[in-house]
């Protein structure tokens, strides 16, 4: 959807339910990608269109006189975009996506879920890799687009997404179990399980950050055989909070003692020289 048409959505939607978060789940986008997209709006058109309070949203009068017109521009480009996809192709066609694991078992399967509705005849071919590997699917045009850790190559075009925690992981039973946060020193007084492939990942880099040096035993790209390893008290590990939902095993996930995330992204070589729908999957991922 052209993004003009998507805060003007967000914008009906909100001024209907009252609220940002109630918009939000209507229209399968984050309370904060909602309010972004009417703040933009406010930016864009120098008025203020919404009163926020506690208790919800409230047109102001400037915004009573342009909801009418972004309900009329919206109604008609529904009319226009059932055209324009018959044009040019959007009752077919695959997207090629490169991705990790974490984003490919608790992000990708609702978000083509959802991208389906608007586009049931595209297809989707995922492989799975990790970001160096994604990286070079990307720069050959193996893949359309890959979701990465940001920053990466200068050369392509990134969206960022979400900021994503790292925490420790710990057998339930632990000494450290108790702790709120736990220290990155303590962590290196056990044997550590290691997220990583080939270059230097950021679980590395937090230890690096702090001068200290984790007993390695076992390294992997593989995010379960961790967390299966931790639970049977082989060690303890670092692990980024995404792959931590909805997981089968006895283990607990505790904050570290520094600032420790990674940022993730979906990285391209051209927007302009992309697909139409990918670059209609890319404006769908912008205000998810």
């Amino acid at each position: 959807m052209d993004m003009n048409i998507q805060k003007y959505m967000a914008f009906i939607k909100t001024v209907e339910y009252g609220s940002f978060t109630r918009a939000a789940e209507m229209l399968n986008y984050s309370q904060s990608g909602i309010s972004r997209m009417i703040n933009d709006l406010e930016k864009e058109w120098k008025v203020i269109l919404l009163e926020r309070g506690k208790s919800g949203v409230k047109l102001t009068s400037d915004g009573m006189k342009l909801l009418p017109h972004a309900k009329n521009v919206c109604m008609e480009y529904e009319k226009l975009q059932m055209e324009v996809a018959e044009l040019n192709g959007l009752q077919s066609g695959l997207i090629r996506i490169g991705t990790f694991s974490s984003v490919a078992t608790h992000w990708l399967p609702n978000i083509i879920k959802e991208f389906q509705k608007s586009y049931p005849g595209i297809d989707y071919e995922l492989l799975l890799g990790d970001y160096m590997e994604i990286e070079e699917w990307i720069s050959e045009g193996r893949v359309d687009c890959g979701f990465l850790r940001l920053p990466t190559h200068t050369e392509f075009e990134t969206i960022f997404l979400e900021q994503d925690r790292l925490l420790a992981i710990l057998p339930e039973n632990h000494s450290l179990a108790h702790f709120e946060k736990i220290p990155v020193a303590a962590l290196c007084d056990e044997p550590f399980m290691l997220l990583e492939k080939g270059a230097k990942a950021e679980i590395s880099e937090i230890f690096e950050r702090c001068n200290l040096t984790p007993k390695v035993h076992f390294t992997t790209w593989d995010d379960y055989a961790i967390m299966s390893m931790v639970e049977s008290g082989l060690g303890i590990s670092i692990l980024p909070e995404l792959i931590l939902k909805r997981i089968p095993y006895r283990i607990v996930a505790k904050e570290l003692d520094v600032s420790a995330y990674r940022k993730i992204g979906l990285a391209l070589r051209s927007k302009k020289n992309a697909s139409l729908a990918v670059k209609r999957f890319l404006e769908y991922l912008q205000y998810r």
